[in-house]
C-alpha cells in the first residue's frame, strides 16, 4: 500500500466522520461513522480519492467493478481517469430486462479489479467476488476509498482477495489525532 496522502486524510475525515451509534452492514456497531457518500458528492474530492485509486490498480486490470452503490460513482471517476471501462455491480441480479448481475461489458474471462468506498468485514465484496467468478470473471485484488477493518488484518482473505485502501482507519485516526 501506499502511504497515505495526510491532506486526503484530514479533508476526508474533516467531511465524513460522524459520531453517534451506527448499525454497520456487518451488523457490528460502532460509534464512529464514516459517511462516504459525502466525498463521494463532492466532485473535487472524489476525483483526489480515485487519483489515489489509479495507483493502487492491478497493471492487468480489463474492468472496473464498481459495487451498488457506493463503489459506482468511485468507479466511474476511476474509469474516467484511465481509460478502463466500468462495470457496475447490484447486490442481486435486476429481475427484469437483461436480468444482469453486472451491467456493462461482458465479465467472462475478463481481470475484473473491484471498486469500493469502505470495507469493515468485506460482506459485499465477498458477495460480489463469488457472483463475478461464478460468471466466469477473474477477481484478485478490490481497490477501496476507507478500510475499516482491524489493522493488519484482510477480512477478505476468506475469498482470496488482496485489499488495497487509499486509506484506512488507522491513517485517518491518525490526522484526527493531530488536529486534537
Amino acid at each position: 500500500m501506499t502511504s497515505a496522502d495526510p491532506d486526503l486524510a484530514r479533508d476526508i475525515d474533516a467531511l465524513c466522520r460522524l459520531t453517534g451509534e451506527f448499525t454497520l452492514r456487518s451488523g457490528q456497531v460502532a460509534s464512529e461513522y464514516f459517511d462516504k457518500y459525502l466525498f463521494e458528492a463532492d466532485p473535487r474530492l472524489l476525483a483526489r480519492v480515485a487519483r489515489q485509486m489509479v495507483d493502487l490498480l492491478p497493471e492487468d486490470t480489463e474492468l472496473l467493478g464498481g459495487l451498488e452503490l457506493g463503489g459506482i460513482p468511485i468507479a466511474t471517476m476511476v474509469s474516467s481517469q484511465t481509460g478502463l471501462p466500468a462495470l457496475f455491480v447490484r447486490k442481486k441480479a435486476k429481475e427484469y430486462g437483461t436480468c444482469k448481475l453486472a451491467e456493462g461489458p461482458e465479465v467472462a474471462g475478463r481481470r475484473i479489479t473491484i471498486i469500493e468506498d469502505v470495507i469493515t468485514t468485506g460482506g459485499a465484496v465477498r458477495d460480489a467476488t463469488r457472483a463475478l467468478r461464478a460468471a466466469g470473471a477473474v477477481v484478485e485484488v478490490v481497490v477501496c476509498a476507507i478500510d475499516r477493518s482491524p489493522a493488519g488484518e484482510d477480512p477478505l482473505e476468506d475469498v482470496g482477495l488482496e485489499v488495497r485502501s487509499v486509506l484506512t482507519k488507522a491513517q485517518l485516526d491518525a490526522v484526527r489525532g493531530q488536529a486534537r
